[in-house]
């Protein structure tokens, strides 16, 4: 995969996930679905398939652009940004 104008700036290596869950699903008593980890702070938040959608929360907080699968056997990388894998 290629990337983008915003994968340049992201720290190396890439910051360890702060929670091994989403912490705003599990203090909503919610079911995270498929966890998603800031790549510039650590955060991890739930992706859009969960009812709170708290990666694409982060990201509007934030502004902090690129996203990664924490899901076992993935690696592929989101920008909110640009809309596409990176």
């Amino acid at each position: 995969m290629k990337g983008c104008a915003h994968t340049g700036g992201l720290p190396e290596p890439e910051p360890a996930a702060q929670e091994a869950t989403c912490p705003e699903c599990l203090r909503l008593n919610s079911h995270p679905v498929q966890l998603r980890m800031c790549l510039e702070c650590g955060f991890v938040g739930c992706c859009e398939s969960s009812p709170y959608q708290h990666a694409t929360g982060h990201f509007q907080e934030t502004g902090h652009p690129v996203m990664r699968s924490l899901e076992p056997g993935e690696s592929w990388r989101w920008c909110y940004v640009d809309a596409r894998l990176v």
